[in-house]
């Protein structure tokens, strides 16, 4: 089995951006929760709410993840992660807009890291609205499959966190946060709810906070202090796991060129857990 033999591989889905599901994420997030009125534009990556992925109760594996194959490679390695994602808005996406998104597999590759072999995968999303040929959102995503942890196994050395952020907020995650994102995103993934799976399967400390739901604070946070900006490209990557054992917090700096910003995440202790950059206008 060659695993490159999936690059270039698609599938598209079709959904309609409805209104409760953006005012659910919106109480989540601890937000005003009214339904908006159609033509109310969607927040930066609030996409993640539709679109979502349908597979049937059989077709789940013991991770609560769909089993292997179908459209994504059928990796062997038994951790799957999302490591990063880069954006691009083209045109804003609007309560009531029909759409169309098409997932290309676009790039597949092996490597060997620290811990073992590595397979990275990177899919290609394309969302437009329907029967237009024009692309209003482009989407890389970046999934990283390995080895289950092993006894013995050395952490790698953390990263600090910048100091002095312009904007700082707290988070304290909990079940009912992380079982709600979950739910609002349709992930089965037992990492996110399941305690008993997470600390004794796959030996976390606690559930692990969703790296979409961080990355979504990170703009949360930028659409809050800087509400007239109009983001244009974002990209994040995942750097260290955050569980809801303990608080953590989403941080923002605007850059000298008034446009780049420069946003990321921390836990308890100030160790950088999330990394990303926004362009606005």
């Amino acid at each position: 089995m060659n695993l490159k033999d999936w690059i270039g591989r698609s599938e598209s889905v079709c959904d309609t951006v409805t209104a409760t599901p953006y005012a659910a994420l919106s109480a989540t997030f601890d937000r005003e929760s009214t339904r908006p009125a159609a033509g109310t534009v969607l927040p930066p990556l609030w996409h993640w709410l539709y679109f979502l992925p349908l597979h049937r109760q059989s077709e789940i594996g013991a991770d609560g993840h769909a089993k292997r194959g179908g459209f994504l490679p059928p990796v062997p390695l038994p951790r799957r992660m999302w490591a990063g994602s880069q954006f691009t808005f083209h045109t804003p996406l609007r309560v009531g807009d029909a759409l169309e998104r098409t997932s290309t597999i676009h790039d597949v590759s092996e490597k060997t890291g620290r811990t073992g072999p590595l397979v990275f995968v990177k899919v290609r999303h394309e969302v437009r609205r329907a029967g237009e040929a024009a692309i209003a959102l482009t989407e890389f995503h970046d999934i990283v499959y390995r080895e289950a942890a092993q006894p013995g196994d050395v952490a790698p050395a953390p990263t600090a966190a910048p100091v002095g952020a312009v904007w700082e907020k707290r988070w304290v995650p909990d079940d009912v946060l992380l079982f709600r994102y979950s739910a609002l995103t349709f992930n089965g993934h037992r990492i996110h709810y399941d305690r008993k799976y997470v600390t004794e399967v796959e030996g976390y400390p606690g559930l692990i906070v969703h790296g979409p739901m961080v990355a979504t604070l990170l703009l949360d946070l930028l659409r809050h202090q800087m509400p007239d900006a109009e983001v244009l490209s974002y990209s994040f990557r995942a750097v260290r796991p955050v569980f809801d054992i303990n608080h953590f917090f989403v941080c923002g700096e605007p850059q000298p060129d008034g446009r780049t910003i420069h946003l990321w995440a921390k836990d308890h202790e100030g160790w950088l857990t999330m990394d990303a950059t926004a362009v606005i206008r």
